[in-house]
């Protein structure tokens, strides 16, 4: 997957400015594809340039003009042909998981302080999904949003990242427990 098709995606609901995009992606598409604001505005140039997206410039009252940007049928066909493509897996690459491999030669309390940082900062993006989520969906239950609910999309890839950062929280807390359980039996023996 490219950046071009994660900004795509984040355009397929309307029309988005680049500070919009910026905000789309720290709340939403951040859980799936990472990417600085210099970077979104890049791809934004470069998908113009390539006609999968169209550009527009809006006035405002007493602010500079703002561009807003939509998808085209090119750039949807674009998405077509990659969603058509087979999918790689993912994999992790995590420092901390490379640091508690070593758990055995380096001093626990500073691998359980990292973990503690890292359970809270899971349980914080738990929270902005949760909100998000709620906000998706409106008034409608869950069961009758994923049954019938738009947009669909990004309602799915939200519950992929709470589902991820609530097993980072509860890996980070098991991991926490047994660091501090084995501590405590050798400190007797």
């Amino acid at each position: 997957m490219a950046l071009r098709h994660a900004v795509l995606a984040a355009l397929l609901e309307g029309e988005l400015s680049g500070y919009q995009l910026t905000k789309a992606f720290d709340i939403g598409v951040a859980n799936f594809w990472h990417a600085q604001p210099q970077q979104l505005y890049a791809e934004l140039t470069r998908l113009e340039k390539d006609g999968l997206i169209a550009g527009r410039e809006v006035a405002q009252e007493a602010r500079p003009t703002k561009r807003l940007f939509q998808v085209t049928d090119a750039g949807l066909a674009e998405l077509e042909e990659f969603t058509a493509a087979f999918a790689k897996p993912s994999f992790i690459r995590d420092d901390l998981l490379v640091k508690v491999q070593a758990a055995d030669h380096v001093d626990t309390e500073t691998l359980i302080g990292q973990l503690t940082e890292r359970a809270a900062f899971a349980q914080a993006k738990i929270d902005l999904f949760g909100k998000l989520l709620r906000r998706i969906r409106g008034d409608l239950t869950e069961e009758a949003f994923l049954r019938h609910g738009r947009p669909i999309g990004p309602y799915l890839t939200c519950l992929r990242g709470l589902a991820l950062e609530q097993g980072n929280r509860d890996w980070c807390e098991r991991t926490i427990t047994v660091l501090r359980q084995r501590e405590h039996t050798h400190a007797r023996h």
